[in-house]
C-alpha cells in the first residue's frame, strides 16, 4: 500500500500544524527577500514529515496534503526538482501554475509553550505548559519534575516564574 494511501488511525494534527507554519514562515521569508531562511524552514518541515512517516496515526490524506503543499513552497527556490515531485505525485499540469497553498489561520495559534526550568542558573529541564498558565501553577509542576527535585535539598528558597521565558528555582 503506498504511503498516501494508507488510513491511520490519528488525525495528524501535529503535521497540519507544523505545515501549516512552515507555509506561513516560508511566505513571509520569500516575500522579504529572505530565501537562506526558506530553505531553512523547508528542512524543519521536511523533519515533521519524516516523523509523521515513521507514525502510522498520520493519516495518508493529510501526509499528502503536507507533501504537495512543501512541494509548491520550495518550487520558487528549485523549479525542477518541484515540477518532478509534482509529476511523481501524480498531479497534472505544472507546480509553478498551481496555487500557493493556504494557510488555516487557526492552526497557527500555539497553546501551549515548552520553558525551559534552571536550578541555581544551570538549565535542568523543561515543562509544557498552557500559554495562559497561571504562574503558581507553573511553579507547582515544576518542583514535582524528576529533573529538579533531585538538585533540591528541601523546599526551594525562592521560585521565579518568567511569564512563556522561563521558570528558575533557586535551591
Amino acid at each position: 500500500m503506498p504511503l498516501m494511501d494508507r488510513p491511520g488511525t490519528g488525525d495528524g494534527l501535529a503535521l497540519r500544524k507544523a505545515s501549516h507554519v512552515a507555509v506561513r514562515a516560508i511566505e513571509e521569508a520569500i516575500e522579504g527577500l529572505g530565501f537562506n531562511r526558506a530553505v531553512a524552514r523547508i528542512y524543519e518541515w521536511t523533519n515533521a514529515l519524516q516523523k509523521a512517516l515513521g507514525d502510522d496515526a498520520t493519516p495518508g490524506p493529510v501526509l499528502r496534503e503536507s507533501v504537495e503543499a512543501l512541494i509548491r513552497c520550495f518550487a520558487p527556490m528549485m523549479p525542477h526538482l518541484a515540477e518532478e515531485c509534482w509529476i511523481a505525485m501524480g498531479n497534472e499540469g505544472f507546480v509553478s501554475s498551481a496555487a500557493w497553498p493556504t494557510v488555516d489561520e487557526s492552526l497557527l495559534v500555539e497553546d501551549a509553550i515548552t520553558l525551559p526550568v534552571q536550578v541555581n542558573g544551570k538549565k535542568r529541564a523543561e515543562i509544557t505548559v498552557a500559554k495562559d498558565a497561571a504562574a503558581g501553577d507553573i511553579e507547582a509542576a515544576v518542583l514535582e519534575l524528576e529533573d529538579v527535585k533531585r538538585f533540591l535539598n528541601g523546599p526551594p528558597r525562592k521560585v521565579i516564574v518568567v511569564p512563556q521565558r522561563i521558570v528558575n528555582v533557586v535551591a
